[in-house]
């Protein structure tokens, strides 16, 4: 395997498509701030750096975490990616 993949990278939230090469040695976290740096600087549309975003494959929907190394997934040449800003959700329990 090369050291980079290419991948094709939909922005909902810019309604936009890249195709970009990202190096597959680099850990998930790192590569979505590098892509999130990227798109504003290709769209010229303000993408928060501050804000976390993830991965999402189009075909499988796997969310990849953003420990794992690209090497260690399932993403390869062609692979079609979703770049979803993270929301987080305060989740609540009930006592019984």
């Amino acid at each position: 395997m090369n050291n980079k993949v290419l991948i094709n990278l939909d922005v909902p939230e810019l309604d936009l498509s890249f195709d970009l090469f990202i190096p597959v040695n680099e850990l998930v976290w790192r590569i979505s701030k590098l892509v999130v740096k990227s798109v504003s600087d290709l769209s010229g549309a303000g993408l928060n750096p501050n804000d976390s975003y993830i991965f999402i494959n189009k075909i499988n929907n796997r969310i990849y975490k953003n420990n794992e190394t690209i090497i260690d997934t399932d993403i390869r040449n062609g692979t079609e990616l979703i770049l979803l800003k993270q929301t987080y959700v305060k989740s609540t329990q009930t006592i019984l």
